[in-house]
C-alpha cells in the first residue's frame, strides 16, 4: 500500500465517524448537570472559617505581635525598675516584710523645695 492510499482510507474513516455520531443517553446527560450544579453551587458557597483561638484573638487585641513585644518590653522595663529601684525609691522587698509606717513623698529623699510658696 502506498501512502495515499492509507491517506484516503484514513479521510473515509474520519468522514464515516463525522457521520455516525453517538448519541449520549438522556438518564446520562441529566446526571452530568445535576453534578455539574451540585459543584458550582458548592464552589460558590464561602467555605466556613475556623473560630480564632483564644491567643489569637489576645495577640490581635493587643495590636498584634508588634503590640504584645511591646508589652513584653515594658513589664521586663517595669520588673527591672521594680527589682533595682533608684536610691531615692523605698525599696520594693524592705516594703513587703517590713512593719513601717508608709512612706509619704517627703520621704523620698529628692528636693521638694521648688513646691513651696515663697511669699
Amino acid at each position: 500500500m502506498k501512502m495515499a492510499d492509507e491517506d484516503l482510507q484514513l479521510d473515509h474513516l474520519f468522514a464515516q465517524a463525522q457521520r455516525q455520531r453517538p448519541v449520549l443517553p438522556d438518564d446520562l446527560a441529566v446526571r452530568i448537570q445535576t453534578d455539574a450544579e451540585t459543584v458550582r453551587l458548592s464552589c460558590l458557597a464561602p467555605a466556613p472559617r475556623p473560630k480564632p483561638s483564644i491567643w489569637n484573638r489576645l495577640i490581635s487585641n493587643v495590636g498584634g505581635w508588634q503590640g504584645l513585644g511591646g508589652l513584653v518590653a515594658a513589664s521586663a522595663a517595669g520588673v527591672w525598675i521594680g527589682f533595682s529601684a533608684p536610691t531615692f525609691l523605698p525599696d520594693p522587698a524592705n516594703l513587703l516584710t517590713s512593719e513601717e509606717t508608709p512612706f509619704l513623698v517627703a520621704d523620698l529623699g529628692f528636693d521638694s523645695s521648688f513646691l513651696e510658696s515663697t511669699e
